[in-house]
């Protein structure tokens, strides 16, 4: 390594000196130039390596370029015949000379690379340094958006769906932009006296009732939507007259509106020569527009004296016999406890559909909807406990109550006020035949109440592992 000290001039044969710190000259460019200025290239940076060869001349007596050769790089550690200081100097400067494809060279200072690093390391993390992936956000949101790519059919039973769900508000907002308009006051003005003191919705004739309206195409998109099914224990014979007992009530009971307001299900196909008739609220058919909708379903006040107008007139014989009436017995105190894979039934106390059967002489029918809870989430009563007391208040006050409850939306499968679409299967229980008193026994009524009770178990034992395989729990009656 000593004879790589100095680099040899061609012609003058004389050492090209380097300073006493063992680096090169001051300035490289210098040294180049007074190389060219003898009339000799400059000497190779390796004191081992062989001049570069010309061959031939060109047309203007030039040396031709160089024979290109391989290119070959050369280290640091023996650049201008000098090794690079040892680990723990105090040098840490150091030369790297590149040859590019003309034959010219390049110097630069090399980036010092810390200690323990090898060079194939310090590669390696350098090669490739990405940025975060972008759409993770969007993966982890608890939104889903529906695709674009949804078959009309599925679009016409979410249109419809929508439009029952909705129907209430949509039938207001209709009545107040009319009268907004004065022209139609003097048609407004008398229509709301009519359905101030009409009687339609409990005098029990059904003259409203549209069969057309209650077996159109429109509710076979409807049921399927979810789907939902109608199951028939056994047959009911149209010489008695029933009273359906619907359970759960859930959020807005749309297995129980699919199956008894409509012939989507086919109920007249499995329980011939009856004609139901499912209650609502007596305040409904107060509301413009929607109870002339609501009686053209065929649906009725759920007032005693409907209840019992119904069960006494019509029918085959003109005292209702063949008649049925669909009562949601939990109703809105129930709809607070609908929670989904939980069934919990308000009907300890119930006891007034129970009095209903044995005046009027009609025989007792258990229904159980499994699927009914699972169409909505509401928030817990036991984990806002102060919610569920103002729920409480405005049903005492009001006599209806608003349960805190979301499902899917239009375009997305996560917020908003249609159900999911979750299977509901609705089980018609076995017939509880009732003896008619005109003063009911306590002691009678408790007993028709405790084998009620006992058909809904009996439904709940035999079905829940084909239709409830999702439970939490099992079915509990309270208060």
């Amino acid at each position: 390594m000593a004879a790589a000290a100095a680099t040899m001039s061609p012609e003058h044969g004389g050492p090209i000196q380097h300073n006493d710190s063992g680096l090169p000259p001051a300035s490289i460019s210098e040294t180049v130039n007074e190389l060219y200025e003898a009339g000799a290239p400059p000497a190779p940076t390796n004191s081992t390596a062989a001049p570069e060869q010309y061959s031939g001349e060109g047309e203007d007596d030039a040396p031709r370029s160089p024979v290109r050769k391989p290119h070959k790089r050369t280290g640091s550690l023996r650049m201008n015949g000098h090794k690079r200081d040892k680990e723990g100097s105090s040098s840490q400067l150091m030369i790297e000379k590149f040859q590019d494809r003309d034959g010219e060279h390049l110097t630069t200072v090399k980036q010092y690379r810390p200690f323990g690093r090898t060079e194939t390391q310090y590669r390696r993390s350098d090669e490739l340094v990405s940025g975060r992936r972008v759409g993770t956000k969007w993966e982890r949101s608890h939104v889903h958006f529906a695709p674009l790519s949804v078959p009309l059919q599925r679009r016409l039973q979410t249109l419809i769906v929508l439009a029952h769900t909705l129907c209430i508000a949509c039938f207001l907002t209709t009545f107040f932009l009319l009268a907004a308009i004065p022209l139609t006051w003097p048609l407004l003005l008398p229509y709301l006296l009519y359905i101030l003191f009409s009687n339609a919705g409990t005098s029990g004739t059904l003259s409203h009732r549209s069969n057309l309206l209650r077996s159109s195409s429109v509710w076979s998109l409807f049921a399927s939507y979810f789907p939902i099914r109608l199951h028939r224990s056994a047959s009911l014979p149209p010489t008695r007259k029933y009273i359906f007992g619907y359970h759960p009530h859930g959020i807005i009971s749309h297995g129980a509106f699919a199956a008894f307001a409509t012939e989507a299900l086919g109920f007249s196909q499995l329980f011939p020569g009856i004609t139901n008739t499912l209650l609502t609220l007596d305040s409904n058919f107060r509301v413009p527009f929607y109870r002339d909708y609501a009686l053209a379903m065929g649906l009725a006040s759920v007032s005693r004296e409907s209840c019992e107008n119904i069960l006494s007139k019509g029918g085959a014989n003109g005292e209702g016999m063949g008649r049925a009436i669909t009562i949601v017995v939990g109703g809105a105190r129930e709809s607070l406890d609908a929670q989904p894979d939980n069934l919990r039934l308000v009907l300890k106390r119930r006891k007034g559909f129970i009095k209903l059967a044995i005046r009027s002489g009609a025989d007792l029918v258990p229904v159980l909807a499994f699927g009914e809870n699972e169409l909505y989430d509401q928030i817990s009563s036991e984990s806002h406990p102060m919610v569920h007391k103002g729920q409480m208040l405005a049903k005492k006050l009001l006599g209806f109550t608003v349960p805190l409850f979301h499902a899917r939306g239009v375009f997305n499968y996560d917020i908003g006020m249609l159900p999911y679409r979750r299977p509901v299967n609705v089980v018609v229980g076995r017939p509880i035949k009732v003896i008619q008193q005109h003063e009911p026994e306590s002691r009678y009524v408790d007993e028709m109440h405790a084998q009620y009770v006992g058909e809904l178990q009996r439904i709940w034992e035999e079905w829940k592992d084909q239709f409830a395989r999702g439970r939490k729990g099992d079915l509990e009656i309270v208060e």
